[in-house]
């Protein structure tokens, strides 16, 4: 788990005010940091085009020319008058070995965007777009110094931006790296620290970037057990039933004891999953709203859900329904929601009147999850997307391993089955929703059949090959 930011700015200032680390040495390890990368993953000789715009971020581009010269072929493009004083010296710098400006743009086998950087907030200008067109059409292996150019502060396009393989940024994660928007444009992300480990450089954050090695998957080391102790999942079985077996076989693969379909008529289920006609009374936790439909009456919801104090999940349908809601208000209730945007809209518009579009809660994501936090702090929101957005008592977290696996009807049910599970099983609310959205997409990762093949019953049977942390 790595701390997220939304600007490095103050990190920066602390370098030179702190540890007196002048703009230069940053610089230097920012360049240096982008080198070793090249040269590990690179031979010597290949060749480099560097893209180097007039302030800073094309500084580092240029002292990056500079440590590769002599052992890869550099072709340093500068397309502007460079305008910041580190810019200048360090041309300065490249010139003294030799270094020339290309006269135009070629394909090479590195291709590096160092025009801008963090901080962008205008739209690129007619000779910028052109410039990226170019470098988007070659076939190079892309890398993006500190930011995509065109990936604006808040992580909007600009509308165009440079499309990297890998973006090396600079001292900090960045929260414009991780909207769903930006996601095909930055490619992997790794951070590059800047003269000082990353411990003395960073500073507080409630942001948090989750990690493969962040899986917790559930244990059973003690052997003497009994199903009891590990809970007891509930899930509500509605109109389209499907929804509420696929969630129950991802509770019990994943490790209920016990778990049991509330059903309104009898249905087809697996016969590892019990069925019942009102939520059992030695049940751990309840999820509902797959495929729910209008099949139970308020009377049955009321008693079974909303006066219920079992630690409950709520998705899909039951986002819809105000009063099923009204669970929201309930402080002292371990609780997760887990809309996808278009659910986010229609309870939103429930919870305060306000009217928002899917686009709008797409490029609003960090700040629409921060709105809903600031109203229901103990509810812990489950915002899903291409970077599953996860949020309680202040603290966000980012999930960026998703995959376009997860694109199709089922892949949410077995989120919820999943969180129900770990609820059940004892785990907050929280701790539910970050472990059951890392044990979804690295059972999809390990799903080894086409992209667009994956089913739900194949996420789940890849639950069980889940390494133990």
């Amino acid at each position: 788990m790595q701390k997220v930011y939304q600007n490095c700015y103050e990190m920066d200032r602390k370098c030179y005010d702190v540890y007196g680390l002048s703009e230069d040495i940053l610089m230097e390890h920012a360049a240096m940091g982008m080198e070793q990368y090249i040269r590990r993953h690179f031979a010597k000789g290949v060749s480099v085009l560097i893209a180097a715009g007039s302030g800073n971020n094309g500084a580092d581009g240029i002292a990056l020319a500079r440590l590769l010269h002599g052992d890869y072929k550099v072709i340093l493009y500068l397309p502007f008058v460079l305008k910041s004083k580190m810019a200048q010296l360090q041309m300065d710098r490249a010139q003294r070995l030799g270094i020339r400006s290309a006269d135009q743009l070629e394909d090479s086998d590195v291709i590096v965007d160092a025009l801008f950087g963090s901080g962008l907030n205008r739209r690129l200008d007619p000779k910028t777009e052109h410039i990226l067109h170019q470098l988007n059409s070659f076939k190079g292996y892309k890398i993006a110094c500190d930011v995509p150019t065109g990936v604006a502060e808040n992580g909007r396009l600009m509308p165009l931006a440079f499309k990297a393989d890998t973006t090396l940024t600079m001292g900090a994660h960045k929260e414009s790296l991780y909207l769903d928007e930006s996601k095909d444009t930055v490619g992997k992300v790794k951070k590059i620290d800047l003269g000082v480990s990353h411990s003395f450089y960073e500073g507080q954050s409630q942001a948090f970037l989750l990690e493969t090695s962040d899986l917790k998957a559930p244990s059973r080391k003690i052997q003497s057990t009994h199903k009891g102790d590990f809970g007891h999942a509930v899930l509500f079985c509605g109109e389209k039933e499907g929804a509420g077996v696929i969630a129950g076989m991802a509770a019990a693969r994943y490790g209920a004891g016990l778990t049991t379909l509330v059903i309104h008529e009898p249905i087809t289920h697996p016969p590892y999953l019990m069925a019942a006609s009102i939520v059992p009374l030695n049940a751990s936790a309840i999820g509902i709203g797959m495929g729910l439909g209008s099949y139970f009456e308020d009377e049955f919801l009321t008693q079974y859900v909303i006066k219920s104090h079992l630690p409950i999940v709520l998705d899909a349908d039951a986002l819809y329904v105000p009063r099923l809601l009204d669970v929201l208000e309930q402080k002292d209730r371990q609780i997760v929601i887990t809309p996808h945007p278009k659910e986010f809209v229609a309870l939103w518009k429930i919870l305060t009147g306000e009217q928002l579009s899917v686009l709008e809660v797409q490029a609003k994501r960090f700040e629409m999850v921060r709105r809903f936090n600031a109203k229901y702090p103990h509810v812990t929101l489950l915002l899903k997307g291409a970077n599953t957005l996860i949020m309680q008592e202040e603290q966000l977290y980012i999930n960026p391993l998703g995959c376009s696996k997860l694109s199709k009807g089922g892949s949410g049910d077995v989120l919820s089955g999943l969180i129900v599970s770990l609820l059940a099983q004892g785990y907050t609310a929280i701790d539910a929703a970050i472990q059951g959205s890392l044990a979804l997409v690295l059972a999809a990762k390990k799903y080894t059949g086409a992209s667009y093949a994956m089913l739900p019953t194949d996420l789940i049977d890849e639950l069980s090959r889940l390494e133990f942390s």
